[in-house]
């Protein structure tokens, strides 16, 4: 249905010129400039190596946790981080933990401060995740494993559970 909408509504901003532009002009607007991307932290652990690379563990259970945080830095610029953490287990053995937080300095441009929130916490971190995709993938594969390729994260769904939290925890209080 989400497909219906959004093809629905293309011809109707281009049948209406004023609109469309109108739209584009917000929609363009509005944007997340990243000024630079970094490792804070990473750290791999291959504890029971060698043996698990010799025996083979067979298929690893993996879990993985994700975070999200920012911090205002200046006046308009956020450091966000983005932290994925990734630990496989097979047959009660450890066969490896990786954890790596990875950050963006970002500034916000034509939002409005309703929309400040939400561009920082769910575009950054979607603009993050391919990087620390491909850093896990390595760090896994170098440590004598295959490679771990974590699938696409809903950062909006991230981002609601987070203000359910954060609402919970001030009814509690």
């Amino acid at each position: 249905m989400a497909k219906d909408t959004k093809t629905k509504k293309t011809p109707a901003s281009k049948d209406n010129g004023k609109s469309s532009s109108t739209g584009d002009t917000a929609n363009t607007a509005r944007q997340i400039i990243v000024h630079a991307q970094y490792v804070k932290d990473l750290s791999f652990e291959n504890p029971n190596a060698p043996r698990v690379l010799i025996e083979g563990a067979g298929q690893p259970d993996v879990e993985i946790t994700v975070n999200v945080g920012a911090q205002l830095i200046s006046e308009n610029q956020y450091e966000v981080t983005l932290n994925l953490a990734a630990k496989a287990t097979a047959k009660d053995n450890v066969l490896f933990l990786v954890d790596v937080t990875y950050a963006g300095l970002v500034s916000p441009e034509g939002a409005t401060a309703d929309e400040i929130n939400p561009l920082i916490m769910i575009e950054a971190p979607q603009l993050l995740f391919p990087f620390v995709r491909a850093i896990i993938s390595d760090a896994t594969r170098n440590g004598g494993f295959m490679p771990l390729n974590i699938q696409p994260i809903d950062f909006v769904a991230v981002y609601q559970h987070n203000l359910a939290q954060q609402a919970a925890a001030q009814t509690s209080n």
